[in-house]
């Protein structure tokens, strides 16, 4: 009888951007047609938003990313000032990104497995990849113990997320060198994830509340809409590079709108208040015929007064082919090195924020 032992041996690796200069390959699918082709105006228009001094790069992510290959890009990115923010679900930060902080590791497996044999052998299966579900629960009871650790009180998604990478930190730091909320962490850039409690933390949460049912953490999801917003009333211009769609996509293209509430309620001209998302690119497999949020289009959220389309993008790609192209040709193009440090982290801890 087959034993955990014998699906769970081939490590996911994470691909490296730096060890690939993709600017040729992405320059010459400007001459060709249909994907391709977006695909090179999309990383010329990330290259732009990196370029602008003014703007403030938003990363949003959907999707399992990390267990996928992903991580160490987002870790690029973060770690050569190539985001300034990021807005994500939870079972990338923490089922994926945390979960590898703390030594534990995604499997290359298959889909065509017996998944009754599967849940049998306590193994997770993301397609194909493999998880060990044992391994999760101790990634769950390490949420639980961060928030009985902390003063009862409610707490948007950053702040949490920030006590993950301290909690790290005064733990002998995370197990592996390319964790997420540990880079972040040092480099002052907030991670928000609105639906916090659709992940590990999640289970955290609820033996965390049982325990501890008079004077508990709690999850504040508007605190978490109105700092994300801070950070848009506190940009010239902002830019969006949206892997996938869901929550993440949402919650960031609406700050626009919530800016403009706050600044109309302030009594603020239409010309003095926070503009449209200048950039925006999304990375994509949703169907757009079928009117959901993932699939709306850039054009759509125009519509809503949200995005600009001057410099918009749509690629119809799966995320382990598209992002690390677009993502490679900004690093290997290298406007990050003269771009300015907005450490937004800051603006929370009220301290002075570069903008």
């Amino acid at each position: 009888m087959a034993t955990k032992k014998d699906y769970l041996k081939d490590v996911v690796k994470h691909i490296d951007i730096k060890e690939h200069n993709v600017i040729k390959l992405v320059d010459a699918m400007e001459h060709m047609a249909f994907s391709a082709r977006d695909l090179n105006r999309a990383a010329q228009i990330y290259d732009k938003m990196l370029r602008d001094k003014d703007c403030a790069v938003i990363l949003t992510l959907a999707g399992s990313l990390f267990s996928a290959g992903l991580k160490k890009v987002v870790y690029d990115l973060i770690t050569n000032n190539m985001v300034d923010a990021i807005v994500s679900t939870g079972a990338i930060m923490v089922d994926q990104d945390f979960f590898e902080a703390l030594g534990f590791k995604h499997y290359i497996g298959s889909p065509f497995v017996d998944d009754n044999v599967m849940r049998d052998l306590h193994i997770d299966r993301i397609y194909d990849t493999f998880i060990d579900e044992d391994e999760l629960r101790i990634c769950d009871d390490t949420t639980a113990k961060i928030f009985d650790s902390l003063e009862p009180r409610p707490y948007s998604s950053r702040e949490l997320l920030w006590s993950f990478g301290k909690y790290l930190d005064e733990n002998g730091g995370p197990k592996v060198e390319d964790c997420v909320i540990y880079a972040a962490y040092k480099h002052n850039v907030p991670i928000f994830v609105p639906a916090f409690s659709d992940c590990s933390a999640g289970f955290g949460i609820i033996v965390h509340q049982t325990n501890h049912p008079d004077k508990h953490v709690s999850f504040d999801s508007g605190k978490d809409f109105l700092e994300l917003t801070q950070i848009k009333l506190n940009s010239k211009e902002t830019g969006i590079f949206m892997i996938g769609g869901g929550v993440p996509k949402n919650f960031t293209q609406d700050i626009v709108v919530a800016a403009d509430i706050l600044q109309e309620n302030a009594r603020l001209a239409e010309s003095e208040r926070a503009p449209m998302h200048k950039y925006a690119v999304q990375i994509t497999v949703a169907d757009v015929r079928d009117g959901a949020l993932s699939s709306s289009t850039l054009k759509e959220a125009s519509s809503w007064g949200k995005v600009e389309t001057t410099y918009e993008q749509m690629v119809y790609s799966e995320a382990t082919i598209a992002m690390p192209l677009i993502a490679g040709y900004a690093y290997h193009k290298g406007a990050w090195k003269n771009r300015s440090k907005r450490e937004f982290q800051k603006l929370f801890t009220k301290k002075e924020v570069n903008v």
